[in-house]
């Protein structure tokens, strides 16, 4: 099986309905009664017993809400898994509920699925097993389209300022008050609306507990898990510090970034979130797809020298990333840095450079890349 699972609004229903021949939702009656009813009724409904070439693709959307929703899943793939491929999709209510007691470990994969990234708009795709594509650029309107109306689907492809602020407004609802209810106890639904308020306007920012506790009345273990909340919901990420043999690096202090980067209205901090949405999806597309283990930290030390982005492979530093406007002086923390590290590659990727065909990653030492070919040879 094949587990999907994503923010809000991300495209998860829309891939569902075009990949499978069977599309069947939790909500509608006719699904809700077979699914009571047993394995063998699901089976009748979706026709698994009809002889296909190929095998029939069945979507299980918003399964989770069925309580005993594993344990189905769990006596139906053991029945039906060599007659039918089966793609499971829902909230982010499914992907918690999942991690709890996971009964139905070796009978799936999972697929995290993220808003349209520059890789991805420009159509490349993985040659065998390496992660990295060659640099393929993208039009002006579409790149200008990502800045401004972010890499969720409807926004970026309408275009329309109006309609994103409607459709921000109206997600943001949605997340805060339907979704946070399904994961937390009603009483706290407030004091967390509030958090996500405050942690709005701190994309790219260190998550300091102390100081948001005292912000929103609140002790600081309290603000840690509303914080790992709101990772839960989509609403953004926390990237831990590395700091093995980095001389006094900071170890505990996570930053934390929104999830789409449209409502940010500082340049600097909006490019630097668009950029660590592109790494976060990367790195966990990389993983899912089984070509290793990537995970992203950033560097600071306590001289306050810094860089933005470190990505490991394989629990090894493979390149570290910052992120400029316009800076074409290359920053001296990269080559500082990738030295502490023994980072293959150092970048210094600026946003308002032009597109070069060139590949980034052949280049050793620290290099000024334009973010358009540097995001292009990622997912």
């Amino acid at each position: 099986m094949a587990f999907v699972s994503g923010p809000r609004q991300v495209g998860k229903t829309t891939i569902a309905r075009r990949l499978s021949t069977s599309y069947q939702n939790w909500d509608t009656k006719r699904f809700r009664n077979a699914v009571l009813a047993g394995e063998a009724a699901v089976a009748d409904l979706t026709e698994v017993h009809l002889l296909a070439n190929p095998p029939p693709v069945l979507a299980f959307d918003e399964i989770h809400k069925f309580p005993k929703w594993k344990s189905f899943l769990k006596g139906f793939f053991d029945l039906y898994g060599e007659t039918a491929k089966i793609i499971v999709t829902g909230s982010a209510r499914m992907d918690v509920f999942r991690r709890g007691g996971d009964s139905l470990m070796g009978r799936y994969f999972r697929y995290r699925m993220h808003p349209f990234s520059v890789g991805e708009i420009a159509g490349a795709s993985l040659h065998g097993a390496e992660p990295i594509r060659p640099p393929a650029d993208i039009s002006d309107a579409d790149w200008e389209a990502l800045l401004a109306h972010g890499g969720f689907p409807e926004p970026y492809v309408r275009r329309d300022a109006t309609f994103l602020r409607r459709w921000n407004a109206l997600r943001k609802a949605q997340l805060l008050r339907e979704d946070l209810r399904d994961l937390t106890r009603v009483f706290e639904v407030e004091q967390i609306s509030i958090l996500a308020s405050f942690l709005e306007n701190r994309s790219g920012a260190p998550l300091v507990y102390a100081s948001l506790a005292r912000d929103v009345q609140a002790s600081e273990n309290t603000i840690r898990n509303w914080v790992s909340v709101l990772n839960s919901l989509h609403y953004g990420f926390s990237v831990k510090p590395w700091h093995r043999n980095v001389e006094n690096a900071i170890r505990k202090t996570p930053k934390w970034y929104l999830r789409d980067w449209s409502g940010i209205e500082d340049a600097g901090s909006r490019n630097e979130t668009l950029v660590a949405c592109h790494l976060l999806k990367a790195v966990e597309g990389w993983t899912d797809l089984g070509v290793g283990a990537f995970d992203l930290h950033y560097i600071r030390d306590k001289q306050k020298r810094e860089v933005d982005f470190l990505v490991t492979r394989n629990r090894k530093p493979w390149f570290v990333v910052e992120v400029k406007t316009s800076d074409t002086h290359l920053s001296p923390a990269l080559d500082r840095m990738q030295t502490a590290t023994g980072a293959a590659h150092a970048f210094q990727v600026v946003m308002d450079l032009p597109f070069v065909d060139a590949d980034c990653f052949g280049a050793s030492k620290p290099v000024i890349v334009p973010a358009r070919t540097f995001l292009s040879q990622l997912l």
